[in-house]
């Protein structure tokens, strides 16, 4: 097997090929991670403070995530008018599953804001939509990258579903070697989706820590 895997990574075309699919999936992976988070923070906003509203979204979301991948992969293409093999069909359907993802934890997030606190930032005359954005959404951060972290590994692995209809950046290694009947390629998909997985979680926790100062000062000050 070892032997097999230096084969192929001593190919100087299979390294490009690599390489490329690897930057392909996560432009693939990250991109739909940060649109759905820009829909859904606004939604989840609005479900936090309407009922009827929660209602609503929190059931549409649950809709859309029950639609299995690699149907919304051939259908996105009749509805939005792309080809089946542009990658823009990967993106919308992974930005439509990250929304739905995060509209509850959003929601939930937001809810877990001390109500003392926004009614101090009420009282000191701040507008809904200054507050929300400086003092109810930071506050909210800790519980809502939780979410943030999940919705992320499951792009990652979503992506490369997309193999199946001609993108999906390392999921195109997995096709190749069943097709072939290589073994090596598949591990190093395997491999690589496992570490990007890795990497982008690490980078979301350190992301966590530098937009949330106060929790590190809290557990400071405690250990005193």
């Amino acid at each position: 097997m070892l032997d097999e895997l230096y084969h192929y990574l001593s190919s100087p075309s299979n390294r490009a090929l690599v390489a490329d699919r690897l930057g392909e999936h996560v432009w693939l992976a990250l991109v739909p991670l940060l649109v759905g988070l820009l829909v859904a923070v606004p939604l989840g906003g609005l479900g936090q403070r309407r009922r009827t509203a929660r209602t609503v979204l929190v059931g549409a979301a649950n809709a859309v995530y029950t639609i299995p991948s690699l149907a919304l992969f051939v259908l996105l293409p009749a509805i939005i008018g792309t080809r089946i093999l542009d990658p823009l069909n990967v993106v919308v359907a992974l930005s439509l599953y990250t929304t739905a993802l995060l509209v509850r934890p959003v929601i939930d997030a937001l809810d877990a804001v001390p109500p003392h606190v926004v009614a101090a930032a009420t009282a000191m005359g701040y507008r809904p939509l200054h507050r929300f954005l400086t003092v109810e959404l930071p506050l909210a951060v800790p519980a809502l990258a939780a979410g943030v972290r999940v919705a992320s590994v499951s792009n990652i692995s979503l992506v490369s579903v997309g193999a199946l209809i001609g993108t999906g950046g390392l999921g195109v290694l997995f096709t190749d070697g069943f097709q072939r009947a290589y073994l090596a390629p598949i591990v190093v998909g395997i491999v690589l989706t496992l570490l990007l997985a890795l990497v982008v979680d690490l980078l979301l926790v350190g992301l966590r820590r530098v937009l949330t100062p106060w929790e590190r000062v809290s557990r400071g000050g405690g250990g005193r």
